[in-house]
């Protein structure tokens, strides 16, 4: 899918800020943790993806009733949904150096009911010339999204006749509807209502 950056200014894609605090020590600590493991950007990217798609388990699977928002927390409670996943796995990126950005998706129910956005993260390695959607989110029985740079192995391919959508925006930052969904929600079945059902 071709993706339209929301900045044109690829530092944009590489900033820290409240949400992707890449600059926090346990982002940092951990960044650096999976680098040395690796030693190079696509095994890094790699092993980042692997790394907040295994090791941090979907609240809505694990069952966690917390929400976590923040990279950093995220990465702290190792609990998150679609959207802190992603926050967490955009800082990991942004630490070592690779831009990375949020994109999104409508998705249904089988019978095209109860929309809802779902998050994903889109990385451009060194000499790429274009953005490689990811999705974090993680496997489960009917879910295998994997890493991969030219065909892309997302846990949710789009069904137009259903009405789910695959955003084209990538944003340097998350969407506001997304974000206030986590701020605002004190627990998980209070978040599960706030979700945005579109962008």
């Amino acid at each position: 899918m071709q993706l339209i950056p929301q900045s044109p200014d690829i530092h944009a894609y590489m900033a820290a800020d409240e949400v992707i605090d890449h600059d926090h020590p346990l982002v940092r600590e951990t960044a650096d943790a999976l680098w040395t493991a690796t030693g190079d950007a696509y095994s890094y990217a790699k092993v980042a993806f692997e790394f907040v798609r295994d090791t941090i388990p979907h609240s809505g699977d694990s069952g966690d009733l917390r929400v976590s928002w923040r990279a950093s927390d995220v990465l702290g409670t190792r609990n998150g949904i679609c959207y802190a996943k992603s926050h967490a796995l955009v800082a990991l990126l942004r630490a070592q150096g690779i831009p990375a950005g949020l994109c999104y998706q409508r998705l249904a129910d089988d019978d095209g009911s109860n929309p809802v956005v779902h998050g994903l993260v889109a990385l451009r390695l060194p000499g790429a010339a274009h953005w490689a959607r990811q999705d974090p989110r993680g496997n489960k029985p009917g879910v295998d999204a994997r890493f991969a740079l030219d065909a892309e192995r997302l846990a949710f391919p789009v069904r137009p006749e259903l009405g789910e959508v695959d955003y084209p925006e990538l944003y340097a930052t998350p969407h506001q509807a997304a974000l206030k969904a986590l701020r605002e929600s004190a627990d998980r079945p209070e978040l599960w209502r706030n979700l945005p059902t579109a962008l």
